[in-house]
Order: structure tokens, then C-alpha cells, then sequence
């Protein structure tokens, strides 16, 4: 079946998301493993991802543990710091599906809060036909719920839906319910894929910078 719209998971995909990098910087490996050893900080950002309160979910945290409690409130401050740099290679691919007049939307797991402070940070956010954010929805990915939702909203069929994402439990999940899928290691595979599907060709990578 032809492809009929392209989504894009955004965290390590279109944008570097890597807080033990930038814990390292700052406070050294030394105590970051001791704190996240002791911090389930990805179980915290996870309530996050399912619509909890951004800075309040991160403050809570930092008052149950007093002994990690300035570098915990990092996890907000310091926010933007961990969720980047930008992928460029994906976002040319991004931009270069929407010039063909391809539907592109994004399917990822995000807080409210913390999408709305990436929109004004990578612009690119906005430039999606449509925007599937876990924190909105109620529900996060891998659960089949969230990718019975984009169909529902989308009314394409599963098996014309390729999606991109750096979690093999998320592909699993949309695989198991008929999506196209393609393991994300690297923007030169998924311009490699979406040649191969037809979508782009060689000169609109090479327009693209590839």
C-alpha cells in the first residue's frame, strides 16, 4: 500500500534528548549515577510525558529526595540544555516530505508544558500537518491506545502510516497494529528508507544537504 503520511517520534530523532550527557557536564558522572541510582528520574518525567505538571512533578521530586533535591530541579531548569541539540538531517527530511506535499505529523512522548517551551525553541515544532503529544493525550507510547488515537484522528489506514522512532517497543506496538515502520538510527537510514518507499528521491536529498 502507498504511504500516505510520514510520522516522526521528535526525542532522538529531531531532537537530541540525552539528560545523563548533560547531568555529566555539570555535576560529574560520579554523582549523577549516584542520583539517578537512587531517583527514578525517567519514572518522574514519564508522569510528565502523561499530562502530569512539569514544574510541580519536578519539584515534588526534589522535595522527597533532599539530598539530590538542587540537581533535580535541573530536570526544569535546565531543561532545554538535555533536549538538545536539533537533529538537522531530520529536520531537512521533515521539511523536505512537507515540500513534496507529503502529510508529516508527529507521534512523541512530551509533558504540556515542556512542548510548549520546545515550540519556542525549535521552531520546526510547528511545521507538522499534525501533532500527536502523549502529555495532551492522556495516554503515552507504547500502549496501543495512543496509536489507536492517531488513527481514529487521522482516518488513514495503519498499513499507510511509516513511522520513525528510536524505541523498539514503540515500532513494536505500531507494528503490531499494521503501521509501516522504521527503526531510527541516523538521518541518513530514514532518507535511505524514504527513498526506498518512494516518497523522496536522490535529488531531493541532495537538495536536503545529503
Amino acid at each position: 500500500m502507498t504511504i500516505e503520511a510520514v510520522i516522526f517520534d521528535i526525542g532522538n530523532v529531531l531532537i537530541e534528548w540525552q539528560p545523563e550527557r548533560h547531568y555529566d557536564a555539570v555535576i560529574g558522572e560520579a554523582r549523577r549515577r549516584a542520583m539517578f541510582e537512587t531517583v527514578d528520574l525517567h519514572a518522574m518525567n514519564d508522569l510528565v510525558d502523561q499530562g502530569a505538571n512539569f514544574r510541580e512533578t519536578i519539584a515534588a521530586t526534589a522535595d522527597h529526595y533532599p539530598e539530590f533535591k538542587d540537581e533535580i530541579l535541573m530536570w526544569y531548569f535546565d531543561w532545554i540544555k538535555m533536549a538538545a541539540p536539533a537533529i538537522p538531517g531530520s529536520v531537512a527530511l521533515l521539511r523536505a516530505l512537507r515540500a513534496k506535499g507529503i502529510p508529516v505529523f508527529a507521534l512523541t512522548n512530551f509533558g504540556i508544558e515542556s512542548f510548549e517551551f520546545a515550540e519556542t525553541q525549535y521552531p520546526f515544532l510547528m511545521e507538522f500537518d499534525r501533532r500527536y503529544v502523549s502529555g495532551r493525550m492522556g495516554c503515552v507510547k507504547p500502549h496501543s491506545l495512543i496509536f489507536e488515537m492517531v488513527e481514529a484522528d487521522c482516518h488513514i489506514a495503519p498499513k499507510a502510516l511509516l513511522f520513525a522512532d528510536d524505541r523498539p517497543e514503540n515500532l513494536d506496538m505500531a507494528a503490531s497494529r499494521g503501521w509501516q515502520t522504521h527503526l531510527f538510527d541516523g538521518p541518513k537510514g530514514w532518507a535511505d528508507r524514504l527513498v526506498s518507499e518512494g516518497l523522496l528521491t536522490a535529488e531531493d536529498l541532495k537538495a536536503a544537504g545529503f
